[in-house]
């Protein structure tokens, strides 16, 4: 007999027939979400006191007051309280779907194989069929497996720094969120987050595109990017893009204005390095710079958070000499198979200029639509692109719009903030689960919350 021996297990009919039971059973407990729900006043004392205790422990409370029960619905989540809340942040874009019964088929057989973990010294193959599938829609020659889009930030770094020596100054655009890491602290732009920290980078910002003056925000950038390039002559190894700011306000940039940006990058033997943690699969094209037209000018690009496990992808050219790109673990074994499944339902109606998410954002702009019409100045929206929505209510007033979050929270909508002077909220709907009547209840509750905030 030739065939493998996992094969003949992964094949075995008892076997699948008791992975399609579990499934079942699952989806049968899992109908019982069917909308928001009260927590449960018998759960609420030994909740609170989990949190408390997990808060002693990470050094600081939750921001929200969230502990899941582990049972999900599309775009409802169960939390240990009894309560039942639409999740429309999805951990800051990383979910595709609560209790997706294909993801949970694929988790379960996952469950089977011989490693948790996979790593760069022993890989099961889907490892490699992951790597392949994310090279050939993202257009690159080469790529790393990673556990987590900082990491795959950082190797991108790496890989730009290596092949550009003895280059060593970034370029970034203010606004910009790319991670906590000690090196990418630097290049994030939020000096509260390098606090205590010491330089390690050399970083230089550039102004973003602003949508009020297309032209003029334009011509000012390309000034301070030319200005930059005088100072440092030959310096620059890498500028790190943001197609679509996600920290930053949820503000997209234009196919024009970046395709200006990255000409004198090019012409200065500037590497273009795209950072889509938050972006991929969020927008009508796997990546944000296919759908603004960009692919052959992109060096390298990172993907992670709805995808799984991350990854940074990249031209031939710059393949790194060993030992510069090495970690014990690049994924879980079961985020791997979930990775694949995410894949094939993103080429399953998902994407697209009339697929699911572009039909999702159209149904929260008619309701924005309504509200800016009903409360005028304390509603103005939608910002963001795809499924990347965002709107200001308050006048973009920090205090309020946190306050405003936190009722939301109490209601049974999860959003969060994003963007400063003016601050804004922002949705990250977990699209593979969310319909067009779960945006119809969402809206419903944020129209009731702003009437009372």
């Amino acid at each position: 007999m030739t065939e493998l021996i996992m094969d003949q297990f992964l094949s075995d009919s008892e076997f699948n027939n008791r992975i399609d039971r579990l499934c079942k059973q699952f989806i049968a407990y899992q109908s019982q979400l069917t909308g928001i729900k009260p927590a449960n006043a018998s759960l609420k004392l030994s909740y609170d006191q989990s949190l408390d205790q997990f808060g002693m422990c990470r050094t600081d409370h939750l921001l929200y007051p969230y502990l899941g029960s582990g049972m999900g619905r599309g775009a409802l989540v169960e939390l240990a309280d009894g309560s039942v809340k639409y999740d429309m942040i999805s951990g800051i874009g990383t979910h595709f779907s609560h209790g997706h019964p294909k993801m949970i088929k694929a988790m379960l057989k996952a469950a089977c194989q011989n490693m948790v973990m996979q790593g760069n010294l022993q890989q099961n193959r889907e490892s490699e069929t992951l790597l392949s599938r994310f090279c050939d829609i993202s257009g690159m020659d080469m790529g790393i497996l990673t556990t987590s889009g900082v990491m795959a930030v950082e190797n991108a770094l790496k890989i730009g720094f290596q092949y550009q020596y003895p280059k060593s100054r970034v370029l970034a655009f203010e606004g910009c969120f790319t991670g906590r890491s000690l090196a990418v602290a630097q290049i994030t732009d939020k000096p509260q987050y390098r606090e205590g920290l010491p330089q390690v980078l050399s970083v230089d910002y550039v102004p973003f595109y602003d949508y009020r003056d297309p032209e003029g925000s334009t011509a000012h950038a390309l000034d301070v990017l030319k200005n930059h390039l005088l100072r440092y002559p030959k310096q620059y190894a890498v500028m790190c893009l943001e197609l679509i700011q996600g920290e930053g306000g949820y503000y997209p940039g234009t196919s024009d204005f970046f395709k200006a940006i990255i000409e004198v990058l090019h012409d200065h033997d500037v590497l273009v390095f795209v950072d889509e943690i938050q972006t991929f699969g969020r927008t009508s094209s796997y990546f944000a710079y296919q759908m603004m037209g960009l692919s052959s000018h992109v060096d390298m690009v990172t993907v992670g958070k709805l995808s799984q496990v991350c990854a940074t992808l990249f031209r031939s050219k710059l393949k790194p000499r060993p030992g510069l790109i090495s970690q014990t673990f690049t994924g879980s074994t079961s985020a791997i198979h979930t990775a694949l499944i995410i894949l094939d339902e993103l080429e399953n109606g998902v994407l697209g200029e009339t697929g699911k998410i572009m039909q999702i954002r159209a149904r929260f702009l008619d309701h924005f639509r309504q509200l800016e019409i009903e409360f005028g100045d304390d509603f103005v929206g939608p910002y963001g692109c795809g499924g990347m929505i965002a709107f200001t209510p308050f006048q973009g007033d920090k205090e309020q719009i946190l306050v405003f979050l936190k009722h939301l929270f109490e209601d049974g909508v999860i959003g969060f903030i994003c963007g400063n002077s003016p601050s804004r909220v922002r949705f990250l709907p977990p699209m593979g689960g969310i319909s067009i009547s779960d945006v119809d209840a969402v809206m419903h509750v944020v129209k009731e919350r702003i009437k009372t905030t």
